[in-house]
């Protein structure tokens, strides 16, 4: 897969920005995600997304990143922040069993139509945030593509960077909460955030990731 592999809905996206320059001045080191996996999420149809959920960075230690925002591969222990999610979708919705078999999110990426996108599309070996500064300028205007070509979907933002992140989008396509990490469980947990993305959107959403089979490239 090339590494700037998208669908072609993102076209006017990726013109305003040159990113093939851009990784080639990131990957000059020990970087996460591979290459190939940078632009994954992109290869969701922008008029096929439901839900946007927004992460900060790429995971930083070998072998968690895959290029979609809080998943891991099938072979990789689920981290803790992704083990609160889960705590908490099973928490609201009793009545449906959803189950979780690891922490890919593959199946909602390819099936449920969830954009997992990160604030920054690559990190530095064990150093969080590094890469930063060098994403906003595109995952800014990535925001608000989305957000002018598809008027149905819904952004689902947890913790204080992901509510900045989407600090200009209208409150009735925004459900929002405190991040999932042990940080901040406390106040994550009881929100209610993915019951209230899913009355947002107006429709139901298969939470469950069985079946995701993804391992490390």
């Amino acid at each position: 897969m090339n590494s700037l592999t998208y669908h072609s809905s993102w076209e006017p996206l990726f013109e305003r920005h040159p990113v093939a320059h851009l990784l080639d001045s990131l990957y000059v080191t020990e970087v996460y995600p591979a290459r190939e996996c940078v632009f994954r999420a992109f290869e969701m149809p922008v008029h096929d997304i439901r839900v946007v959920l927004i992460g900060q960075d790429p995971y930083h230690g070998p072998g968690q990143a895959h290029g979609l925002s809080f998943s891991v591969p099938a072979n990789v222990s689920t981290p803790p922040s992704l083990r609160n999610m889960f705590k908490e979708i099973k928490k609201e919705y009793p009545e449906r069993a959803c189950r979780f078999e690891g922490g890919n999110l593959s199946e909602w990426h390819e099936r449920e139509g969830i954009l997992l996108l990160n604030a920054s599309l690559t990190v530095v070996r064990g150093k969080p945030g590094s890469h930063t500064a060098e994403w906003a300028s595109f995952t800014d205007d990535a925001v608000r593509f989305i957000a002018e070509e598809n008027e149905r979907c819904v952004f689902l933002l947890l913790g204080n960077f992901a509510k900045t992140k989407g600090r200009a989008l209208l409150p009735n396509r925004v459900a929002s909460a405190a991040h999932p990490s042990p940080l901040s469980a406390r106040l994550f947990f009881g929100s209610g955030v993915f019951r209230k993305a899913e009355e947002l959107l107006g429709e139901r959403i298969n939470w469950s990731n069985m079946g995701a089979t993804t391992t490390v490239p």
